[in-house]
This record gives C-alpha cells, sequence and structure tokens, in this order.
C-alpha cells in the first residue's frame, strides 16, 4: 500500500510504471497503492500498466503535513485522488525543485513515456495540518494510514509524541524492515488501530512479498480493503509479522 515512482525525488530511476508491475506480479503481490509524495499523477500509468493482469493498483498519495508527518492517503478512483492532489498543491510553498540535489520528478505513461517533469518541490510540508488532511481524505471517501510509524522522522508519533484513541484513520503503517519482536513493542503504541506493513518502496528491490501485509477479502477492491482495516465482516488484516 505504500509504492513510490519516478515522480517522488527520492526514489530510483528505475521505479517505471511497467517495472513496478513486473516485479509486483513475480513476487506474488495482489494489491499495490502508488503513493508518491504530495502527488499521484503516475498512479494512472501504473494502473494501466497493470490492466489485465492479476494485480489491483489504487491511486494515493504520501502527504507530508504542516507538523512533518506522513499520511498515505489512499483513494478509490484516479479521478478522485487527483481532485485530492489539486487540493494538496494549492497549499504547497512555490519551491521550485532541484533535480541535482533532490532528483527528478517525472509524470510518466504505460510506456515509461516522459508526459512532464514537476517544477515545484513535492517533497516538502504542505500548508495543512494532519488533522486537516486527514479529515479532508475522509470528506472524499478515502483512507487514511499513518506512514512509517517507526522512524524518528516523518512519523505520528516521531512528531507528537502518541496516537490518541479518536484519530480518524483507517490504519497505522509500520516499516517493513522491523523484526517480529520490534514490531510487537511498536503494536501497543498504535492502540486499538490496524497494523498493515508496508514497503515504501523507492527502488524495485523493497518491492517483496515479505514486505506486504496478508489481507482476508471477498475481492481485491479499495472497499473490500476498507472493511478489512476495519475487521468487519469476514474480512480481516493478519498479523504481518506471523
Amino acid at each position: 500500500m505504500h509504492i513510490h515512482t519516478v515522480l517522488s525525488p527520492c526514489a530510483e530511476l528505475e521505479m517505471g510504471a511497467k517495472e513496478i508491475v513486473k516485479k509486483c506480479l513475480a513476487e506474488g503481490i495482489n494489491i499495490i497503492a502508488i503513493s508518491d509524495h504530495n502527488a499521484t499523477a503516475n498512479s494512472l500509468a501504473v494502473i494501466e500498466a497493470a490492466k489485465g493482469k492479476p494485480l489491483t493498483v489504487l491511486p494515493a498519495l504520501e502527504v507530508q503535513s504542516r507538523e512533518d508527518i506522513h499520511t498515505v492517503c489512499v483513494f478509490p478512483y484516479f479521478e478522485e485522488a487527483l481532485l485530492f492532489q489539486e487540493w494538496a498543491w494549492k497549499r504547497l510553498a512555490p519551491i521550485k525543485n532541484d533535480p541535482n540535489l533532490f532528483g527528478f520528478q517525472m509524470i510518466i505513461d504505460e510506456e515509461n513515456n516522459i508526459l512532464d517533469e514537476v517544477e515545484t518541490l513535492l517533497i516538502q510540508g504542505i500548508d495543512a495540518s494532519v488533522d486537516d488532511i486527514i479529515e479532508e481524505v475522509k470528506r472524499r471517501g478515502g483512507m487514511s494510514i499513518l506512514a512509517h510509524v517507526d522512524r524518528s522522522a516523518y512519523s505520528y508519533l516521531a512528531v507528537l509524541g502518541i496516537i490518541p484513541p479518536n484519530l480518524k484513520i483507517d490504519a497505522v503503517e509500520l516499516s517493513a524492515r522491523l523484526s517480529s519482536k520490534e514490531a510487537l513493542t511498536w503494536k501497543e503504541q498504535a492502540l486499538s488501530y490496524t497494523i498493515i506493513r508496508s514497503s515504501d518502496a523507492h527502488r524495485l528491490s523493497d518491492i517483496k512479498r515479505e514486505h506486504a501485509t496478508p489481507i482476508v477479502l471477498k475481492s481485491p477492491s479499495f472497499d473490500e480493503i476498507a472493511l478489512a482495516l476495519h475487521s468487519q465482516g469476514e474480512r480481516m488484516v493478519i498479523w504481518p509479522w506471523s
């Protein structure tokens, strides 16, 4: 649920649409979310590249708040994610990206043809709080996942210290790098929120089946994942470090 493409300046140039789809299929991964920094434009390229293949691709953004907290914001359709991107970009400071310093920010199609290059630096906080972001995602029918809360920077716990029990989020993400023992220590701080494991892939080698989360669904879709994250019906998220 957390994969970057060449639109994220910190991602490797190998993170093209066709390459991501090929690696996911080789790893037996069924569902992914393309979650570039403050942007969703390349979600469409990966969605198109996965057509006719056993891989469901959801559009998403990893949004950085005013407090420098990262939240993965997932939507059922690209058009809805794109409207949310417009909301986020209105709150981006006009800081120009330096490709030599941060990396390129390229919008591509499913064949990896370069369609455009984003000039505004995407790896910066938008002028909105994490609460504002979560509320806006909920208002638009999306899912909010607190990203890599075990990290010492850009995470809810690192910035604010505790996760409140009434936050309107759908899940808490832990990094794939954690051992089983380490994951259990972080589980206590996530309270009763559902925990998922994601790769936060910036290179193809990050995309591995063991970096994903087993989820029991009736079909591979946004709605089914939303139900599973809240343990509704027979849908459920299996503890990833089992």
